[in-house]
């Protein structure tokens, strides 16, 4: 079954899965050691500014939104930083997109 209502369509059964290669953005927890300032400028140059204005802080973690496909990359960029990542936990899909 496609899902029209997908840019590009995309059979409905790969939504919201590892094969989401839509422009659907989800919110996502990255839960790290510690928060910094390294950390944020990291997702801050990944994302770029206007983006990275939906980033919340919390106590052990960043809450973003991503595309489904992008969060290995961002997994992979701090780890590359030395940066453990701990747990990914992704949301709800928003009604939002990456462009």
């Amino acid at each position: 079954m496609k899902n029209n209502d997908a840019d590009p369509p995309y059979e409905t059964l790969e939504i919201g899965t590892p094969r989401d290669y839509t422009s659907d953005i989800y919110k996502v927890y990255l839960e790290v050691g510690k928060t910094d300032d390294v950390i944020l400028n990291i997702l801050t140059d990944y994302m770029g500014v206007d983006k990275a204005r939906n980033i919340t802080v919390l106590t052990h973690g960043y809450e973003l939104e991503l595309p489904i496909q992008v969060i290995p990359e961002v997994v992979s960029l701090l780890s590359k930083n030395n940066i453990a990542v701990y747990q990914v936990v992704r949301y709800a899909k928003t009604n939002r997109t990456w462009s």
